[in-house]
């Protein structure tokens, strides 16, 4: 992965000031793959874009992750903070051979995983967690036979919840990376505390963070030196580094 250099990161982070989390989202995997069209990145498997986001946060920032959660128990609520290996997380979907094939009863359905653009329109249309499920079961339909007749295009939005917990079963079993749960087990009184772990938001935090202090970098720096944000940007942090404490000592 070519790494997105350092004016191309400030320009990704002040476009997604404004915006929520999936254009966010988005806005990062933008960054992850330059050369791919919006349509192309809404398209691809959830878990495909955690793996492209993972490996843009190893290309950034390393591969050590800190995280910080706390005790789910209400008699307890420590927190707790643990170190994650990003290079063991974010890998990329297993299509069975033949795609992802549900018989269950009557019916056989074969479906594709699920992609962000998915998510996107089932969380605008959907009432309740059900209803979720039903929209994306038809959005990811491929084709049903219904005993062995093949479906009409309004019957796939009226599949059975069986066939939706199993379509939900093997799509998690070949994109694992599409939703990562942590289980904790709390060092004070070890109840396990389950958390999702979503790359997008946690990679958002690190980048305004980074955002935050580069700017300060730039703001120091143009003003004991005069030097534009693209002269002191084209700096290494090394060198960067090295002028600010020669300002500090001045």
């Amino acid at each position: 992965m070519a790494v997105t250099g350092p004016a191309e990161l400030l320009a990704t982070w002040e476009a997604g000031l404004a915006r929520q989390s999936g254009d966010r989202a988005l806005l990062l995997h933008r960054a992850a793959r330059p050369r791919d069209g919006t349509d192309t990145l809404l398209s691809v498997p959830l878990g495909e874009r955690a793996a492209d986001l993972f490996a843009l946060r190893r290309a950034l920032f390393g591969e050590r992750m800190q995280v910080t959660i706390d005790c789910t128990d209400p008699d307890c609520g420590e927190a707790m903070e643990f170190d994650l290996d990003a290079a063991e997380l974010g890998a990329r979907p297993q299509l069975p051979e033949g795609g992802l094939r549900v018989a269950e009863g009557d019916w056989v359905v074969h479906f594709r995983l699920p992609s962000p653009a998915d998510l996107a329109a089932v969380a605008s249309l959907a009432a309740d967690a059900e209803d979720a499920r039903r929209l994306l079961g038809a959005r990811c339909a491929l084709s049903a036979l219904l005993a062995g007749r093949a479906t009409t295009d309004e019957e796939p939005a009226a599949l059975p919840e069986p066939v939706l917990k199993r379509f939900a079963e093997a799509a998690e079993q070949a994109d694992p990376a599409a939703e990562v749960t942590l289980n904790i087990a709390c060092p004070e009184c070890g109840a396990a505390t389950p958390a999702e772990l979503d790359i997008a938001a946690y990679l958002w935090t690190e980048l305004d963070a980074w955002a935050r202090d580069v700017l300060l970098d730039i703001h120091l720096l143009a003003s004991a030196y005069g030097w534009s944000e693209p002269q002191i940007l084209a700096l290494s942090p090394l060198r960067r580094r090295y002028y600010l404490e020669l300002c500090a000592d001045a």
